[in-house]
């Protein structure tokens, strides 16, 4: 392949996915999902709040899950894609950041170790600190005060609302 002389040759590489396009896709991609599971929780009795049938819960979560999808993906129409958008987001040499999804992994893996050997807090507290630490731009600080604040959420919603049976602490298995 030639360059004509004066032609910068990186301007043939390709273009990095802006975050305008990801999160317009990813909005388009939860709406998908959440008509799919509305469509196939109608199959099913769907009841009222009242008396719920089987297919209630699956048409109450996908229907929460394509409103979340039309917020996402409006929000990221207001947004216009930044010039430094291809520089904010992974390394320099092109590979993509893993942090945030190695974080998650890692939090839903200490989930299931806390929830098993360390009852519904710990379990609930290792989740989201170690899944906050996936954010760059959060401080340690800022992650102790968001898995806080959710396990508090989690203990009266899990354990107390709902009664969960989950011991909020235990020691082994």
């Amino acid at each position: 392949m030639q360059h004509q002389l004066g032609e910068d040759p990186a301007s043939h590489a390709p273009r990095p996915v802006s975050k305008f396009k990801k999160d317009y896709y990813g909005g388009a991609l939860l709406i998908v999902i959440g008509l799919a599971a509305v469509y196939a929780g109608i199959g099913y009795r769907v009841g009222e709040l009242a008396h719920m049938g089987p297919g209630f819960f699956p048409v109450a979560l996908g229907s929460l899950l394509a409103l979340s999808g039309l917020l996402i993906a409006v929000s990221a129409r207001g947004d216009k894609p930044a010039a430094s958008d291809a520089a904010s987001h992974g390394h320099p040499g092109g590979m993509p950041d893993l942090r945030g999804g190695i974080c998650i992994i890692l939090g839903i893996l200490a989930f299931l170790l806390f929830g098993e050997y360390g009852g519904l807090l710990p379990a609930t507290f290792a989740i989201v600190f170690i899944s906050a630490l996936g954010d760059r731009d959060n401080t340690l600080t800022e992650a102790v005060l968001l898995s806080l604040a959710m396990s508090f959420i989690a203990v009266v919603v899990f354990w107390w609302a709902l009664k969960l049976q989950l011991p909020l602490f235990q020691w082994g298995g």
